[in-house]
C-alpha cells in the first residue's frame, strides 16, 4: 500500500479529507458541490493508486500517514 502521494490530485485529497470525517459518498457530493458519481470516481482512483481493497483499509492508509 504504497502510493507515490504526487499522484494523489487536490480533488481526491479533498474526498480523502472528507473520508476521514466519516462522511458518505452522498454527504461528500454536498460538501465539494459534485456528483455522488464523480465521488465514486475518486474514491475508486484512490483506491487503486494506494493498493488498498476498501473504504476502511483506505482510512486506515491515509491516518497512518498523518
Amino acid at each position: 500500500m504504497a502510493a507515490n502521494l504526487c499522484t494523489i490530485t487536490t480533488a481526491e485529497t479533498q474526498v480523502l479529507q472528507a473520508l476521514e470525517q466519516g462522511l458518505s459518498n452522498k454527504a461528500i457530493a454536498a460538501v465539494l458541490v459534485l456528483s455522488p458519481r464523480t465521488v465514486e470516481c475518486h474514491v475508486s482512483h484512490l483506491l487503486a493508486k494506494t493498493g488498498c481493497n476498501s473504504r476502511t483499509q483506505l482510512l486506515l492508509w491515509a491516518l497512518a500517514r498523518r
